[in-house]
């Protein structure tokens, strides 16, 4: 097809802007239409050109401001007219990100479709909290989930968390209690540590630690809000210590 534009499905990484990709930082400053989530920070859209449209399609509420089809026959109606659309998206793309949905509606209407990725909310989220997904005395094995989709009781969680492993668990706000109560159904031991981080990688940032069994009454009495990610197994509690060493050996 003549004059079709590509669709670019743009990792924003978890919210600093100087994460951002050479490539996606590029593409934001030059692409004059920009479709993002609500989670993309307002420093990193700040990027865009003065005369750039922003078209946001932010959750509230537990719902898009465009259902998933509608966000797909946006993309796909403005490059079938010629123009260039970044479609960024917190974190990476295909990441929970609904990047593959995306991508397979344009590639079926026949538009071009580049992924460019970003550093994942659960890599950017535990590199800023100094706490390692993967440590050879602890864990092995990083598993991620999305804490809040559909059938979450019945989705099956055996063995993603526990001795030499790490859950990261995504979007697990608003479920924090039943969280706790399937993982603990599962057998793991209700005092796992974990940390809460919200607001990775941004001046506001909170690292909150609790058992497992404390998940809930953390969230609630903390008032923890999205964005947050949720880090369960023994990596969690470990970097405290190496923290304590750092800052010991930093006064003297």
């Amino acid at each position: 097809m003549e004059n079709v534009g590509t669709v670019f499905l743009v990792g924003a990484g978890p919210g600093d802007p100087d994460l951002l990709t050479v490539r996606a930082a590029r593409l934001v400053a030059s692409t004059r239409l920009i479709v993002h989530d609500g989670l993309v920070d307002p420093a990193i859209l700040a990027l865009a050109a003065p005369d750039a449209e922003l078209v946001s399609v932010a959750k509230q509420r537990a719902r898009h401001t465009l259902p998933q089809d509608a966000i797909n026959d946006l993309l796909v109606r403005e490059a079938l007219a010629g123009r260039d659309v970044v479609r960024l998206k917190g974190g990476d793309p295909y990441v929970f990100g609904r990047g593959g949905e995306e991508a397979e509606a344009c590639r079926a209407a026949g538009v071009p479709v580049e992924v460019v990725p970003g550093i994942s909310a659960a890599n950017g989220a535990a590199a800023a909290a100094q706490i390692p997904l993967t440590r050879r005395d602890a864990a092995s094995v990083v598993s991620f989930v999305a804490g809040q989709c559909k059938g979450l009781s019945e989705q099956d969680w055996a063995g993603l968390a526990g001795k030499g492993r790490t859950l990261v668990i995504y979007m697990g706000v608003k479920t924090a209690p039943q969280i706790s109560e399937k993982l603990m159904a599962d057998g793991l031991a209700p005092d796992m540590p974990l940390a809460v981080i919200e607001n990775a990688c941004r001046p506001q940032m909170r690292v909150l630690r609790a058992p497992l069994a404390g998940l809930a009454d953390l969230v609630e009495r903390a008032k923890v809000r999205s964005p947050a990610l949720i880090v369960i197994g023994e990596v969690a509690a470990r970097e405290d210590a190496a923290l304590a060493c750092l800052a010991a050996e930093a006064q003297q």
